[in-house]
């Protein structure tokens, strides 16, 4: 039997077609699931006001069945998540006038000639800074520009795209999912839920060493492999061109200028801008977009381009990186048509209502099956959590349940899906960047999201039996 790549590939539905097929599906649901609606109220979460649900308060409106609006909906999703789309344009647009200036391939030359023989060590120290930058600071959004990066020195180090994503992206999912710190989730849920602010650190820092621990050794027999025998991977065709052109950028190099210096400090400067900005002045993506814009314009003005070279440079950036930001904005559509049709607040009390007549271990169990299926509808960790917390901490309660067990459970639940799916933002434009198919992805990543939906279901066992506070 023949291996033909190129049949097997037309097979495949394009993302773009998966993503408008959901589009549907949410419109079709529109006229089957009937209507509802929670009352909303403003409460204080620390520095910030957040509209939460008011628990008890549910009752049945009149459904908004969807039909034309399916053709609308990708634009109100350009709408919804337009700084996003803004940030992908920018940071794309940023990184190829970087990229221009060469001097990211010389960078990885020498880094290669520097790990010879020790290429796998680069897979444990960057993952574990990533994860604990997702755990720490929430690192979600800012890991999608190092996907431009990370990809080509791991192709350079003999491993596949698949490796060079997951030393961030997946990386700093995980620390995300298994936050001890992240203001974005954890904070909040334990706000909303009226736990006190970072309760249960303990625990917290364990399951996080413990399921960054798991993905290391995950991904680094994985890379083992891979660099063993490359046609294993899922990549290997589409690689080996991205590979060829790496190879012939780093056969042009015939030294290491100052200029290349000038521009990776320019790099590494902003990188730490950006760690600092996050962390000590509450930036996000407008001031980010800005940091990479300027870290682009800086780095090509070193290398010598002009105004014209550096516009070309930018705009070219742009036109490669477009497609990641089309499909963010149909994404953003499935959620669209679900909140337009009334339907959203029925699928989240009808998620809700389960957990409460269940054993005690069953309905931690069900919490975190619950928010990982409204994952899918509501990706924004933030937003899951002061619509869902004030509902599921009452639940909680009257499941015998802590309200920490609750708010972990909210955790996994939020976090380690956003890796997978397609109504993901960030998942679907970092993996655009990287320039890897969502369905090479999906069937990829599916075996892990297994492994990582055990592990969370053993992990909550304890904050059970222990009635963790």
């Amino acid at each position: 039997m023949v291996f033909d790549a190129a049949m097997i590939l037309k097979k495949i539905p394009d993302v773009f077609a998966i993503v408008f097929s959901l589009v549907l599906l949410a419109a079709v649901a529109t006229w089957f699931v009937p209507g509802g609606s929670y009352d909303r109220k403003e409460v204080k979460v620390g520095d910030t006001t957040r509209v939460v649900l008011v628990d008890g308060t549910f009752q049945e409106v009149d459904a908004k069945p969807q039909i034309l609006e399916v053709f609308t909906a990708p634009i109100k999703g350009f709408l919804k998540l337009a700084d996003i789309i803004a940030f992908i344009f920018i940071v794309g647009g940023a990184f190829f006038m970087l990229n221009e200036t060469g001097a990211i391939a010389a960078g990885i030359h020498r880094l290669v000639k520097l790990l010879k023989g020790k290429e796998y060590l680069v897979i444990p120290l960057v993952m574990i800074l990533f994860s604990f930058f997702g755990a720490a600071f929430g690192m979600c959004e800012e890991a999608m520009p190092f996907a431009l990066i990370f990809v080509p020195l791991a192709l350079a180090l003999g491993y596949d795209s698949l490796v060079g994503v997951s030393l961030t992206f997946l990386a700093s999912g995980v620390g995300f999912a298994g936050a001890f710190f992240n203001p974005f989730t954890l904070q909040i849920a334990q706000g909303l839920a009226g736990v006190e602010i970072l309760s249960g650190m303990a625990y917290r820092i364990l399951v996080w060493a413990l399921i960054t621990t798991f993905t290391i050794v995950w991904v680094m027999i994985y890379a083992a492999r891979i660099k063993k025998n490359p046609e294993k991977s899922p990549m290997y065709e589409l690689d080996k061109e991205r590979r060829k052109e790496l190879l012939a950028q780093q056969a042009e190099m015939t030294n290491f200028t100052w200029r290349h210096g000038g521009a990776l400090l320019v790099l590494a400067a902003g990188i730490v801008f950006m760690v600092l900005g996050v962390v000590l002045w509450g930036w996000y993506i407008k001031e980010l977009a800005g940091l990479f814009f300027a870290m682009g314009l800086f780095a090509g003005m070193l290398a010598g381009h002009g105004p014209n070279a550096l516009a070309k440079s930018f705009i070219a950036g742009c036109k490669d990186i477009a497609s990641a930001a089309l499909v963010v904005g149909f994404a953003g559509g499935i959620i669209v048509i679900l909140e337009d049709g009334g339907i959203m607040d029925t699928i989240l009390h009808g998620m809700a209502s389960v957990t409460s007549s269940l054993p005690k271990l069953l309905a931690a169990d069900a919490q975190y099956v619950l928010q990982m299926g409204l994952n899918f509808f509501i990706p924004s960790g933030s937003t899951k959590a002061a619509l869902t917390m004030p509902i599921m901490a009452p639940l909680a309660d009257l499941s015998g349940i802590t309200r920490q067990t609750a708010v972990l459970a909210y955790q996994f639940g939020d976090g380690f899906t956003n890796m997978i799916i397609p109504t993901s933002g960030v998942t679907v434009g970092t993996l655009a960047m990287a320039k890897i198919p969502y369905e090479r992805w999906f069937r990829w990543n599916l075996p892990m999201q297994v492994a990582f939906f055990v592990i969370s279901l053993l992990l909550l066992i304890w904050p059970v039996l222990s009635a963790w506070t």
